[in-house]
C-alpha cells in the first residue's frame, strides 16, 4: 500500500471513497466532516438525526455522493466518546476503515488525519497512527490458499487543507509506514507454518532483512554453540532433526556511546518436548518464535529510523521436539554463564535458550537488554490476551519500556520479581531448577532469566498473550500480531533522545 499526502480540499479530491469521522453524541458535524455534509446537502446530518449514524467507535456508514463532490462515496467512521479518544483509537479507526474498504473492493481512497488537534494529539503523531492503522489492517495471513483473492488497497491519500501542516503529516506518515510494514513482516514470519519456518529458514529470512536494510549480520550453528558452551540452548535443540541457529544483527549509529541489546525467543515449533503438550491447540505453537520475529523486524525499523544508539539483536532459534535424543526431566545442563540447571519440565524451554543468549548479548557489549518471549501461559492467565507482562531489574529501564509501549499503542503492565519466589527455583542437584510452582509462573520465569542478566540493566517482556489472536478484529486479521516490534523501535528512539 502507498500512502500519499496532498494539500487541498477534501471535497475536491477525486477518489473512489473519502473517509471522514464523527464523535459519539455529535448532532451537527464540523471540520472536514461538516464540509462534506454541507456539500451533500446535509445527508450526514440527516442520518445522525434518524439514528443511523451514532458515532460509536469503529462504526461504518457508507454514503453515495451522486456527483455532489469529487469522491464517489463517503465513509463516515465513528470515533467513539471524545473523552476516551487517543492515538490507539486513531489506529483502530483508520484500520477499520481500511479493512472495510478492502471488502468493498476499493483500490484508491482518501482520508483526513483523524484526531489531529483533538485532546492534545499532535498532528504528526496522529498522521503516524493513521498510516500504521491502514497498513496493519491491509494484511491477511491467507498466503497459502490456492484461491486467495484478498483485495488490497493500492493507495490512500491523506488530504490536508492547511499547507503549514503538510510537512508534519508527511513526517508522521513516513514513520507510520516504516513501523506498519515492519509489524506486518513480523506477522508473516509468525504465520508461516513450522515446516516452512525452521531455524535455518528463519536465519535466512533474518539475513535477507539485514542485507536489505544495511545491518551487520552473523549466524552460528550448533558446532559454534558447543564451542561457546551454550549447553542450555543445545539441550533444547537435541530432540529435533532441525539444527539450531543463533543470529546476530547489529545496527551501528555514528557517535553512539551506548548499546541496547534485544533478545528474541525463537522456538520455531514447541511440542513441549518429552513433557509434551496436549494436542488440542498445538498447531499454534508455530507462534512460539514471535519474540524472534519481533526482534528481527524491530532491527529493520530501527535501521530505517536511525536513532543515535547502537542496537544488537540476538535470536536463538530451535525446535523443541521429543525423540530418543531429546533432553529429559531430571537432566542437568550447564549454561554459557557456567550455571547448572536441573530440568523439571522440558516445556520450560524458552528460558533456557534465552539464558545462553542473554549471556552472549552481554559479551557483545550491551549496556542494557530487553528480551521478548512467548514465555509463559501463566502470564496469559494473569493479564489476558491483550497485555504484555513487563518485569526487570532496573526501574528506569522498566519505565522506559512501559513508556515505549504506550508510545506504540501496545498494552503492557509491570509485574513484580519477588525475591522470595526464588525459593521455588532452588534445586538439590544444580544451581537452579528451570521452573517453579504453577502459581506465579510468569514471575518465576522472569526470576530465572534475571540470574543471567546479572548487573546489566534488563527487562523481560512476556508476550505470550498478545503474540497471536484467534479472532479477526475490525482493524486487524487473526493470526500473528507482530506485537513488540513498535515498542522496541519506540524504545530505541526514546533511549536515543535521552
Amino acid at each position: 500500500m502507498e500512502i500519499r499526502v496532498l494539500q487541498g480540499s477534501i471535497t475536491e479530491v477525486t477518489s473512489d471513497v473519502v473517509v471522514v469521522n464523527l464523535f459519539e453524541g455529535v448532532a451537527s458535524p464540523g471540520g472536514a466532516t461538516g464540509a462534506v455534509d454541507s456539500a451533500l446537502g446535509g445527508a450526514i446530518s440527516d442520518l445522525i438525526g434518524s439514528g443511523e449514524i451514532k458515532g460509536k467507535l469503529n462504526e461504518t456508514t457508507l454514503i453515495h455522493t451522486f456527483g455532489k463532490i469529487a469522491a464517489k462515496r463517503v465513509l463516515v467512521m465513528g470515533l467513539g466518546k471524545p473523552e476516551e479518544f487517543d492515538l490507539d483509537r486513531v489506529r483502530q479507526v483508520s484500520g477499520t476503515a481500511a479493512r472495510f474498504l478492502r471488502k468493498k473492493g476499493v483500490r484508491k481512497a482518501t482520508t483526513i488525519v483523524h484526531g489531529a488537534g483533538i485532546g492534545g494529539l499532535a498532528v504528526q503523531d496522529a498522521a503516524q497512527a493513521v498510516a500504521e492503522g491502514c497498513i496493519i489492517a491491509d494484511y491477511d495471513p491467507d498466503f497459502y490458499k490456492s484461491d486467495r483473492e484478498s483485495p488490497m488497497l493500492e493507495t490512500i491519500t491523506i488530504v490536508e487543507r492547511d499547507a503549514d501542516k503538510v510537512t508534519l503529516i508527511q513526517a508522521g506518515v513516513r514513520i507510520g509506514v516504516i513501523l506498519g510494514n515492519a509489524t506486518n513482516d513480523a506477522r508473516t514470519l509468525g504465520n508461516e507454518p513450522a515446516n516452512n519456518m525452521t531455524p535455518s529458514i528463519l536465519a535466512e529470512r533474518a539475513r535477507e532483512v539485514a542485507e536489505r536494510f544495511g545491518l551487520e549480520f552473523e549466524v552460528h550453528d550448533e558446532n559454534w554453540m558447543r564451542d561457546q558452551g551454550m549447553g542450555a540452548l543445545l539441550a533444547v535443540a537435541a530432540g529435533s532433526a532441525q539444527s539450531p541457529r543463533l543470529m546476530v544483527m547489529k545496527y551501528r549509529a555514528e557517535g553512539a556511546t551506548k548499546t541496547l541489546g534485544l533478545v528474541g525467543k525463537g522456538i520455531t515449533f514447541d511440542s513441549g518436548g518429552i513433557s509434551i503438550k496436549p494436542s488440542d491447540g498445538m498447531q499454534d505453537m508455530k507462534f512460539d518464535m514471535s519474540g524472534a520475529s519481533a526482534v528481527i523486524q524491530a532491527l529493520r525499523a530501527i535501521a530505517e529510523l536511525r536513532p543515535k544508539i547502537n542496537v544488537i539483536g540476538v535470536v536463538p532459534a530451535t525446535e523443541n521436539m521429543p525423540s530418543g535424543s531429546a533432553y529429559k526431566p531430571g537432566d542437568i545442563v550447564r549454561t554459557k554463564a557456567g550455571k547448572t540447571i536441573e530440568i523439571i519440565t522440558t516445556d520450560a524451554e524458552g528460558r533456557l535458550i534465552l539464558a545462553d543468549a542473554l549471556t552472549y548479548t552481554k559479551e557483545l557489549g550491551a549496556d542494557m537488554m530487553v528480551d521478548v518471549a512467548t514465555l509463559t501461559g501463566a502470564c496469559v492467565v494473569a493479564l489476558g490476551h491483550d497485555y504484555t507482562g513487563v518485569m526487570g531489574n532496573d526501574p528506569a529501564m522498566v519505565s522506559a519500556v512501559l513508556d515505549a509501549a504506550a508510545d506504540a499503542g501496545e498494552k503492557a503492565w509491570e509485574l513484580p520479581l519477588p525475591p522470595e519466589y526464588m525459593e521455588q527455583l532452588k534445586s538439590e542437584y544444580a544451581d537452579s531448577k528451570n521452573c517453579g510452582e504453577r502459581w506465579g509462573g510468569a514471575l518465576t520465569g522472569g526470576l530465572f532469566l534475571k540470574q543471567f542478566a546479572d548487573e546489566t540493566a534488563w527487562v523481560h517482556m512476556d508476550i505470550a498473550g498478545p503474540a497471536d489472536s484467534s479472532k479477526e478484529k475490525p482493524y486487524r486479521s487473526a493470526g500473528a500480531t507482530g506485537v513488540a516490534v513498535r515498542t522496541l523501535a519506540a524504545l530505541a528512539m526514546r533511549l536515543s533522545a535521552e
